[in-house]
């Protein structure tokens, strides 16, 4: 069996603002909440799950609600930006003119790898990127969304690690994880180095892991506003179980085997400490709720369910009026 990974699954980052989170990626980005979920490993803890209409693999931006942690102090060896892919530049300026209205900060339409790209942040900090795709990569169109069906977010990509040597991770990728070194560009936060891209199978940014180095830079802390984990497309449990061989054969410390009842993990760190998820495509999020219901009420894997009312008690709600 040939191992390949086929693009971004999900990336988790933090917030301690649940309720303005939630505000915040339905209303003002116009994604799908899919999953209202808990932390599995600290229950007080929501786990917030944002995507396309369909809830489709490579769609999830999701958050841990940790309220007394405090904010994210930037630096290396972390993720620094995360891509959401749009249909067009045309979408871009679209977005540009509605996060101006909204009174969310922006940097303009600007051109990055090649490529359309409109650089903000969330009310925390969250740095985030809206990436034109060409077209390229999955997206399906919530029809409740409040952003017009040919603007909405398709997707994930690229995501942007800063690391102060490329060395040690391009080996972890392409010896090991099976990506490919695809082109390098300038680092605009570094200007003397560069952003190495690193493809998966696919096309576009769906599929891209950006390494931007920066030697100098201090190391982050983590925090609110920072980015907890990236997780990588597997799309079989044979192909899940042929990984976790895989990376045990070449040295690489895993967790093991997790079953997130949604999809099934393997977790592991790369050289300078940042998480990586390899998790499966299916079963999905429509396992346990119907696919039109779906994030409208708390759902609780079958081994939570016993302490609902306990978990339940001690969430606070997520609308605010």
């Amino acid at each position: 069996m040939t191992l390949k990974l086929t693009g971004l699954h999900h990336l988790t980052a933090v917030t301690a603002h649940a309720a303005q989170n939630y505000a915040f990626y339905t209303q003002t980005l116009g994604m799908r909440l899919v999953k209202k979920t808990v932390n599995q490993d600290d229950v007080r803890a929501y786990h917030l799950f944002y995507a396309d209409g369909l809830a489709s693999p490579g769609s999830d931006l999701t958050f841990f609600d940790w309220p007394t942690t405090p904010q994210e102090v930037r630096g290396s060896h972390s993720i620094t930006r995360t891509g959401l892919r749009v249909g067009s530049v045309a979408s871009l300026h679209w977005w540009a003119e509605r996060l101006t209205a909204l009174g969310a900060p922006h940097n303009g339409v600007a051109e990055r790898d090649g490529r359309g790209v409109l650089d903000f942040e969330d009310f925390e900090g969250q740095r985030l990127s809206l990436v034109d795709d060409g077209g390229l990569g999955d997206g399906a169109p919530w029809a409740e969304s409040p952003i017009p069906a040919d603007h909405q977010i398709r997707g994930l990509g690229p995501v942007t690690l800063t690391l102060t040597q490329l060395a040690p991770t391009d080996v972890l990728l392409t010896r090991v994880m099976g990506m490919e070194a695809l082109r390098t560009y300038p680092n605009p936060e570094a200007p003397q180095e560069s952003v190495h891209v690193f493809g998966m199978e696919g096309a576009g940014p769906a599929a891209e892991v950006h390494l931007a180095i920066h030697p100098d830079l201090p190391l982050a802390r983590p925090g609110a506003g920072g980015v907890h984990h990236v997780a990588f497309r597997v799309p079989t449990p044979a192909e899940h179980n042929a990984w976790d061989v895989w990376l045990r054969s070449m040295g690489i410390q895993t967790s093991g085997m997790i079953d997130r009842y949604y999809f099934r993990s393997i977790y592991f760190r790369e050289p300078n400490g940042i998480l990586f998820e390899l998790a499966t495509d299916g079963p999905g999020f429509a396992v346990d709720e119907p696919l039109e219901r779906l994030g409208e009420r708390l759902a609780l894997p079958p081994f939570l369910e016993p302490r609902r009312a306990d978990i339940e008690a001690h969430l606070k709600p997520l609308e605010t009026t």
